[in-house]
């Protein structure tokens, strides 16, 4: 069973649209994605700066763009995967994939999600550390005890906690026994209630989705690791999310469970292949990066 993920926020690296924009149509197809999300993708993805494309307005719409085409073009030969999921705002990219929404509502959604929750980022200055190591209870301790929330948890012994930065400093300062904190290139505390300011406009949006359909394979939810039969609900899940942690852990045990024998992560590829060589270890992983990675992601899925 193959499984292909989506990268969340912070896998944007400078130019790195720029080996996609090679192929064939990929130029068309960032143009109407740019459009749809009301993002120059094309510029922002060969030529800004790091600064640039960590504002949440560019970033997100770029990194679910190029999950898409390099989705397409896995998938063009009309190789399938067994299931597909996302980290944060790859759910969106993840619900492309699964047919629930198309790519130009999904590029729509990631638009308007990247400017509300930038928008509910600016009313209090936040930010987000990764805590890598140490005892999972005493790394939730210690980040409760600075006034700050688990965002994400991603397995492999990794967990982000969001919050105002003051706390984040302290935590930096005092990391638990056994553990590193890494501040985060994100502009805000995603996944807590500094976030609840942005789910109006995100639920709007996905009001406003006039085609939905159902996953035509298996789709798995970073809400609890679950998967999602109903593409209704898994659009709610979107609104959910913003404001919620991440349940990557779960998403991981949830893929053991049914079976994994691969995962291929989808551009901006690497966050989440790392950690499923430390969450899910002996699963092969290829994570595409570049056009030139999608050989060895064909071979494991013909495998």
């Amino acid at each position: 069973m193959i499984v292909v993920v989506c990268p969340g926020q912070g896998s944007q690296t400078p130019g790195f649209l720029a080996p996609w924009l090679e192929l064939d149509g990929a130029a068309e197809r960032l143009a109407s994605f740019s459009e749809a999300a009301q993002v120059d993708l094309v510029a922002h993805g060969t030529q800004s700066d790091a600064d640039t494309i960590r504002d949440t307005r560019i970033a997100q719409p770029l990194i679910v763009a190029a999950s898409i085409l390099a989705w397409e073009q896995l998938t063009s030969g009309g190789a399938r995967p067994a299931g597909v999921a996302g980290h944060s705002v790859g759910e969106i990219a993840a619900l492309v994939a699964s047919g629930v929404i198309d790519a130009e509502a999904g590029m729509r959604l990631v638009g308007v999600r990247g400017r509300a929750m930038a928008d509910a980022a600016a009313l209090v200055e936040t930010g987000m550390s990764a805590v890598v190591g140490g005892d999972e209870q005493q790394v939730l301790e210690a980040i409760e005890a600075n006034g700050l929330a688990p965002a994400n948890y991603n397995g492999g012994g990794q967990i982000v906690a969001a919050g105002e930065l003051p706390g984040l400093a302290a935590l930096a300062e005092q990391a638990p026994r056994g553990a590193r904190v890494i501040p985060l290139q994100v502009a805000g505390a995603f996944h807590t209630r500094f976030m609840a300011p942005a789910q109006d406009a995100l639920r709007s949006a996905v009001d406003g989705i006039r085609a939905v359909g159902n996953p035509d394979l298996t789709l798995w939810t970073n809400s609890d690791g679950s998967t999602v039969p109903a593409g209704v609900r898994a659009l709610e899940l979107i609104v959910h999310q913003v404001a919620n942690p991440v349940r990557w852990d779960l998403c991981m045990a949830s893929f053991a469970e049914q079976g994994v024998t691969g995962i291929i992560e989808l551009a901006p590829a690497g966050a989440l292949v790392g950690l499923a060589k430390r969450g899910l270890r002996g699963v092969p992983s290829v994570a595409v990066k570049t056009p030139d990675d999608l050989a060895a992601a064909l071979e494991l899925l013909a495998a």
